[in-house]
């Protein structure tokens, strides 16, 4: 049939764009709480940042536009070249930029700075689809699943040299679209173990069993492998004698090192727990010998891993991370309040939130944010202007717009009829899920503060440019799926 640019606006889903567009009138009223003065009601003045972020909106809409009048074919084109581009452009930024709250992420253009790391996202979240839509492509395949995962790690390696470690974190989403795309379950197993691991030892590892001698973190997890091992054993290999050989020897070793240290010689008991990590690996090894599956060796390497895992993570805590990451990460996990510190934001976002109550104070009218009591609250901590003066009903509101727009995204991604359409969504549905998640969490204290937009509300106009750019090159894909 006859396909011409005016018949996308009859196959684009105008559902998504309304609720895009609420979102982004919602999250210019959020602004314009956040940062109003007293005495000043014009808030179109383009000195000030509600009149900026107005122009950033308009300048949105119009890329919306022009986005969807593209020839969808070009960003399957394009994907490669927009990707290196991106990828040069992220290598030259520390040098250029200037210092920024100590990163270096930012360019200037005139009176304009903008972050290249914001549309990084959609250049890397094209290259994936466009390298994942290749023939024969499967995730159970080397050759396939280690060129995605450098497509992925290497812009967050850029970011990081920026030193902006948030910006690099949200590349992480990526995993849960390769999940959707055959990731085996056994990786993401990984990496919830992982964040367990990393998040029990180092809470835990200043304190001390009764025996004085062993760190409670470290003991736990190296028990923690253990199990896992021996629940591994039983749902991959279905055998359960080895299951129970696993687990009555961590424990039970576990155990009488435990009441002899207590009762006898006190001493750390994990060392006695690492020989029973390495009795562990050598029995699955022997098993993997023995009954020719290979199960049982991967199991054995999940254990390595893991226990590698251990040592490393107090030496990035300790060595890699920033103090001021430290210290956000100790008031997230509980081990200090520092409310003076870089506990400081939360509490008053939180005291922010809380004092909306049900219906909040009303627009212009929080006292917290007025008083300018939340750092960053026209950015990062822009969810705490809403919860002050929509109260909870608001924040309902708003939270129940992003479950919208997610539910939607996953419904659009479904009915793509190519591979490449589908792995760009499901891309940008892992993106805006994490930055929700993460910003949501950070400001309600349950995630560590690393510095992350909440999408069509936080002040800036990289960040908005760059989740349009996202949402409308999906929805110019999905409005041409009828011809595919």
């Amino acid at each position: 049939m006859a396909y011409t640019n005016d018949s996308i606006w009859k196959t684009v889903d105008w559902v998504t764009i309304c609720i895009y567009l609420i979102l982004v009138i919602f999250g210019w009223f959020s602004v314009c709480g956040a940062s109003y003065d007293y005495g000043d009601m014009d808030f179109f003045d383009f000195s000030t940042r509600t009149g900026k972020q107005f122009v950033w909106i308009c300048c949105s809409l119009g890329l919306g536009f022009i986005l969807m009048m593209l020839e969808d074919r070009l960003y399957d084109m394009f994907a490669y070249i927009l990707y290196g581009a991106m990828m040069v452009l992220l290598f030259i930024t520390p040098f250029v930029a200037e210092d920024t709250k100590g990163s270096y992420s930012w360019i200037k253009f005139g009176p304009v700075s903008l972050q290249p790391a914001e549309f990084a996202k959609f250049a890397t979240a094209l290259a994936l689809a466009k390298f994942m839509n290749t023939y024969g492509f499967t995730m159970s395949k080397l050759k396939h699943s280690l060129p995605v995962v450098g497509i992925i790690l290497l812009p967050m390696l850029l970011i990081v040299l920026q030193r902006e470690t948030g910006s690099a974190l949200v590349y992480l989403s990526f995993f849960f679209m390769l999940y959707r795309e055959g990731m085996p379950g056994s990786i993401l197993f990984a990496g919830i173990c992982a964040v367990v691991y990393f998040v029990v030892g180092i809470r835990f590892s200043q304190d001390l069993l009764p025996d004085g001698c062993t760190s409670i973190g470290e003991s736990s997890v190296l028990l923690l492998i253990v199990v896992l091992s021996a629940l591994l054993v039983n749902s991959y290999c279905k055998k359960d004698s080895a299951r129970w050989y696993i687990f009555g020897i961590g424990a039970g070793g576990t155990l009488l090192a435990y009441l002899s240290s207590c009762y006898v010689i006190p001493f750390d008991i994990t060392w006695i727990q690492y020989g029973l990590c390495v009795l562990l690996v050598g029995y699955l090894i022997f098993l993997s010998i023995r009954e020719r599956m290979r199960n049982y060796f991967y199991i054995a390497l999940f254990a390595v891993g893991s226990v590698a895992f251990l040592f490393s993570a107090d030496y990035v805590f300790e060595k890699v991370l920033e103090p001021h990451q430290q210290v956000r990460i100790k008031v997230v996990l509980g081990m200090e309040e520092d409310l003076a510190g870089a506990g400081y934001n939360v509490n008053q976002s939180k005291i922010a939130i809380g004092s909306g109550g049900l219906l909040g104070k009303g627009f212009l009218n929080g006292t917290q944010t007025k008083l300018k009591y939340v750092p960053e609250q026209d950015t990062d901590f822009i969810f705490c202007t809403v919860g002050e003066e929509e109260g909870f009903l608001g924040s309902a509101f708003v939270l129940l717009l992003f479950m919208a727009l997610i539910l939607r995204l996953i419904w659009l991604a479904e009915r793509q009829h190519t591979r490449f359409a589908r792995v760009y969504g499901y891309s940008v549905l892992s993106i805006f899920l994490f930055h929700l998640f993460i910003n949501i969490g950070m400001v309600l204290g349950l995630t560590p503060v690393i510095g992350i937009p909440l999408p069509f509300f936080s002040y800036g106009g990289s960040s908005l440019w760059g989740f349009t750019i996202l949402l409308f090159v999906f929805l110019r894909m999905d409005a041409a799926r009828s011809r595919r």
